[in-house]
């Protein structure tokens, strides 16, 4: 018996609008700080609707996207792969994106046309965003497709590289067939965040190969049971753009200036992520308990990050644990035991949640001036 399909859906669509009547706000919206320079974006490159094996219409993604405070997404529905075909036999690979627009027009999100190729290892998965049109990436062999993509001026990412159904050990290998679409210029980027799976040895990758370091969700069924009912957010990348369009999404891509977040994890090169830890902590007041050497810091952290530090300072805490946490949207006060009262303080912090490279986490300052 044929399962029907149709009526599913539209029980999840329905399903999904009655539960979320304040689709366009609400507590799961995300916010990450500016950085000095640059507009922060935040992107999901990688997800996928029934035009290919997503269990939702596209306009319900453009509506999670509105709700979690999206800037930005792409419907990267597989090219070859189309379990649906029987219900949705569309013959436009770029129909998602057309739906996806045509529900985003009245809102401030962008939509970033985008497709995924489909293969077996060692060609694996990559996305191909920023493209034209996606029924001319369809192609009998792989290279082709990649050469089209780079026709189209494509930016495109290896998806899932550690994902153990095409690699058992859990871990990428980067094989011929990669490291000579990096040659020609025709790969550019790599997940070191699949839905819930952060691979080292993927960063391990991007750094030795200067690959763009990309977060995605990967999302099929809905964000809310797979991510926000388990007090989850989607993993997103984190775009330092130099301002809010899409072509300014593309340069900032194509240059590297990332960082991918999952929670209170956070993944990217030095000169983006610790501008971004910088900018999440917000210091108020700083003051000596009177009669004493204990300086009292307000500390707020203004992202959407639960963020682990321990400290790096010459100096001890008083009533603080060395490793602490400051949870999103949240306030702390640290004391700080100077010895002698200082009119500015170096407050040195390592993050323990964020990583520069594999097991190398970043030290963070801020010049605190001491209130008199």
């Amino acid at each position: 018996m044929k399962k029907a399909v149709f009526p599913l859906f539209a029980m999840l669509n329905l399903c999904l609008l009655t539960a979320q009547d304040h689709v366009h706000g609400g507590a799961t919206a995300l916010t990450y700080p500016d950085i000095a320079g640059y507009t922060t974006l935040k992107a999901d490159l990688h997800i996928h609707s029934v035009f290919s094996d997503g269990s939702v219409w596209p306009n319900i993604r453009v509506m999670e996207a509105l709700r979690e405070n999206l800037d930005a997404i792409s419907l990267t529905e597989h090219l070859e792969y189309q379990p649906h075909s029987e219900d949705i036999p569309h013959p436009d690979r770029n129909r998602a994106y057309h739906l996806a627009v045509a529900e985003a027009k009245e809102h401030d999100l962008l939509i970033v046309p985008g497709s995924e190729i489909t293969r077996s290892e060692p060609v694996g998965h990559s996305n191909a965003v920023f493209i034209s049109d996606a029924n001319k990436l369809l192609a009998d062999k792989p290279e082709k497709a990649f050469q089209e993509a780079k026709k189209q001026n494509a930016f495109v990412f290896w998806n899932h590289p550690a994902w153990h159904r095409q690699s058992p050990t859990g871990t990428p290998i980067l094989s011929d067939f990669q490291k000579e679409r990096i040659k020609k210029g025709e790969l550019h980027g790599i997940e070191v965040i699949n839905s819930v799976d952060y691979a080292e040895e993927s960063l391990a990758l991007a750094l030795e190969n200067n690959l763009t370091i990309m977060g995605t969700s990967d999302i099929h069924g809905l964000i809310d049971w797979d991510y926000t009912e388990k007090g989850s957010h989607r993993p997103i990348t984190l775009v330092f753009a130099k301002e809010r369009s899409l072509a300014s999404l593309s340069e900032a891509l194509f240059a590297g200036r990332t960082v991918a977040v999952l929670n209170g994890l956070m993944v990217g090169k030095p000169e983006f992520l610790k501008p971004l830890l910088q900018a999440s902590i917000e210091v108020g007041e700083a003051s000596y308990i009177d009669e004493t050497q204990v300086l009292e810091v307000e500390l707020k952290n203004i992202s959407s990050s639960d963020l682990l530090f321990e400290n790096q300072m010459p100096y001890t805490f008083y009533t603080n644990a060395p490793i602490f946490e400051i949870g999103a949207g949240e306030t702390k006060v640290l004391r700080i035991k100077t010895l002698k009262e200082m009119e500015t303080v170096d407050l040195q912090l390592k993050a323990l949640g964020a990583y520069t490279a594999p097991k190398q986490h970043p030290v963070v300052s801020w010049k605190i001036s001491v209130e008199k």
